[in-house]
């Protein structure tokens, strides 16, 4: 079973998301900011993070630059969603994959299974 950690500061789409992802039959970790985040992905460490941008204590983009900072982190797919078109991210911001807030779920589902390596899932 994957592990995804779900990083974003608005329970109603993390615990969304942990439904929808966990009944696709992933394990769904959560933290409401970058610096828990941080904590979970060294409690167990995940397969692929869904990282919202905005978020307090600690956003998306220093959350990335830790990650990326780490020879043991650096690997781990992220996927940032946002409401913030990826054009308006700063500079020193440019996630490999990025996803515009709303999001259809199908198209988060592909997103996911692509950046897992897994085949896309049947179209319900």
């Amino acid at each position: 079973m994957k592990t995804l950690l779900v990083v974003d500061d608005e329970v109603g789409i993390t615990e969304a998301l942990r439904e929808l992802l966990s009944e696709e039959g992933f394990l769904v970790l959560t933290a409401r900011n970058g610096r828990e985040g941080l904590e979970r992905v060294t409690e167990k460490r995940p397969d692929l993070i869904l990282l919202d941008y905005m978020m307090p204590v600690m956003d998306g983009r220093e959350m990335l630059t830790a990650l990326e900072a780490d020879a043991t982190t650096r690997d781990i797919p992220v996927l940032m969603v946002s409401a913030v078109p990826r054009a308006s991210l700063p500079a020193d911001c440019k996630p490999a994959h990025f996803l515009r807030k709303p999001f259809n779920l199908d198209q988060l589902l592909l997103h996911v299974r692509r950046l897992l390596g897994e085949p896309p899932a049947p179209v319900r």
